[in-house]
Parts: C-alpha cells; structure tokens; sequence
C-alpha cells in the first residue's frame, strides 16, 4: 500500500507570512504566531484558506519543526490559490504532543488537511533530538548498524494493528519490512512510539494510527 501524501506541491512562488507577533522568538514569528503557555499558536483566517496550527517552543531544533510547517503551508497556499482550486476555503489544522527520555527530545505533529476532495488527509510529522549529541535522530541512526530492527519491530506492530482494528492480513510484509513507513517516531524511557498517517500502512478508511513499542522487546537503541 502506498502513503497518500499531504496534497501540498511547493513552488517558486513566494508567499509573505505576517510580521513577527511582539515578543515571539524568531521562528514562531515568522509563521505569524504568538506565544501562549510555551507554545507558538499560529492562526490564518483568509477567504481562500485557513490555518490553526500550535507547536511547542523549548525542542531543541525549533527550526526543523518551523521549516516543515512553513513548506506545508506554502504548499497549501499556493493550491489555495491555483487556477484548479475548488471548493475553498482550504484547511491546515496542526496539534502537537511532546515526549522525553533521559537523553531525547520528541515532538509528534498531528496534521490535518483539507485541500477541496472528498477525503481530507491525516499524517504525522515527528521530529526526535538527542540532546546529549546535539543532534536529531533519524530511523537511520535509531539503532547500530546491522541490527535488523524491523525484523523485530513489523511483527510486534502487525500485530497490535490488526488486533485493533480486526483487519486481519492488511498489512504486507513488503509495506510492513519497509522502513519508509517508519520515520516518524518518539522516544520515551519505556518506549519507542512509531506513527502511520492514513493510507500509510492499513487501508485509508482505517485512518491514523501509531503504535507504542517497548524498549525491553526491540534491539537496544543507540543513543
């Protein structure tokens, strides 16, 4: 099965975003935002489309998560406001949730999209930093080399899937041994939590999903 993307396609066009809310850090203001609670809350009502969007501000590589929400909503920006939009106003609604262990930083955004079809679209974009390295973890760098992961990992997640949503034989094993599917994912001290948008790896009627898997039953990680 193949992930249905976010329906953003970015272009050279350039789209100016407001002026830094008073008081915003650098980052946030340039998305328009303002600062609530530890949070950039960022809001957009425009005839041709709509943006709610919050994210927290003590991760450690804030630009990362900036960068991708400003590419995501440039995207819809630009389809907003293309010869082949419909049925606007176009939607970008984003939520976010934080975990930590001893030595990693997650934050996990929820987005949902709207762009005009019939069935909006549900992904997750995770962002995981090792604060002891000063560096972001990727599926890549997540265990040793030569660890096999997945050949542990698919099983235990096949299997939580489909007993949760009773779609037994869903999932193939060359979608499931696939390790595209598991980029996005947030570190605990008990846990490795992996995310899958809609359509990611069961069918899209089934939505989004993520499964949490314990540390104890997964190769050592290596952080």
């Amino acid at each position: 099965m193949r992930i249905i993307a976010a329906s953003v396609v970015l272009s050279t066009a350039t789209v100016l975003y407001a002026a830094p809310a008073g008081g915003a850090p650098v980052g946030c203001g340039s998305l328009g935002g303002v600062v609530a609670d530890g949070s950039c809350h960022v809001t957009e009502n425009q005839p041709d489309f709509t943006v709610d969007a919050e994210f927290p501000l003590d991760y450690p590589d804030e630009q990362a998560i900036v960068d991708y929400l400003s590419q995501t909503r440039d995207g819809m920006v630009n389809a907003a406001q293309g010869p082949g939009a419909r049925n606007l106003p176009y939607e970008m609604n984003v939520t976010s949730e934080s975990f930590r262990s001893a030595q990693t930083r997650s934050v996990v955004l929820t987005l949902f999209e709207n762009v005009g079809s019939a069935h909006p679209t549900t992904w997750y974009k995770a962002f995981t930093y090792d604060v002891g390295r000063g560096k972001p973890v990727t599926f890549d760098s997540l265990f040793d080399p030569g660890a096999a992961p997945l050949q542990t990992i698919f099983p235990l997640v096949q299997r939580e899937l489909e007993t949760r949503t009773g779609l037994a034989g869903s999932i193939s094993v060359d979608d499931g041994m696939d390790p595209a599917h598991y980029q996005n994912f947030a570190i605990t001290d008990d846990a490795v939590t992996f995310y899958f948008g809609r359509a990611e790896l069961l069918p899209s009627y089934a939505g989004a999903t993520s499964v949490s898997v314990p540390r104890t039953a997964i190769p050592p990680l290596a952080l």
